[in-house]
């Protein structure tokens, strides 16, 4: 708060008029970058809507990446973060799923929304504490220890990518194929 205070050139105390602390601070920071996740009103169906929302849930949080980082309740308690889960709850009703089923699909894809974004800001992280400007710089400077590890010829599937791979240097193409396979699980494991 007193960080927050000096920035924006008050004495700390004068932050509190307006929030009572970093938790109050947080959840309006949520709130505020949530509000991008307004879905284009062409957007229909429950499986374009679930998508739609991943990826601009994506979008927004490498926009804003400390958003990875803070503790899921702090995602889920604003008005505009729970305007996200109506929706895409909503587009899941009327399918003929009760209402456990419902929220265990869209919990589904958000855990797979945020543990990828997770990685995806992870990485870079890794890669500015490095001093890294690349993920090919990153693959230079961990060259000897993939060497190592491949040369013991345990890691045959891994060995293919390595050598096979053309998307690896394509997150949104990664990110949006698995999830994807996570809908396409969705609707056959609900015959939706």
């Amino acid at each position: 708060m007193r960080r927050l205070a000096a920035e924006l050139g008050v004495a700390p105390m004068a932050a509190y008029r307006h929030v009572s602390g970093k938790e109050d601070l947080l959840a309006l920071m949520v709130d505020l970058a949530s509000a991008e996740l307004a879905p284009p009103a062409e957007v229909t169906g429950w499986r374009e809507v679930l998508r739609e929302a991943g990826c601009a849930t994506r979008e927004m949080t490498l926009r804003h990446p400390w958003m990875a980082e803070l503790p899921t309740p702090l995602h889920a308690l604003t008005p505009n973060r729970l305007a996200v889960a109506e929706r895409q709850l909503a587009a899941l009703d009327g399918h003929g799923l009760d209402v456990d089923t419902m929220m265990a699909a869209f919990r589904t894809v958000t855990a797979y929304v945020g543990g990828m974004v997770r990685s995806e800001v992870a990485l870079g992280a890794y890669l500015r504490e490095r001093e890294w400007d690349s993920v090919e710089e990153a693959r230079k400077g961990l060259a000897p220890q993939m060497a190592y590890l491949m040369e013991t010829g345990r890691y045959p599937a891994y060995r293919r990518y390595i050598r096979e791979a053309t998307r690896r240097d394509d997150p949104a193409w990664e990110f949006e194929t698995g999830l994807d396979c996570v809908l396409d699980g969705i609707a056959a494991r609900l015959g939706l």
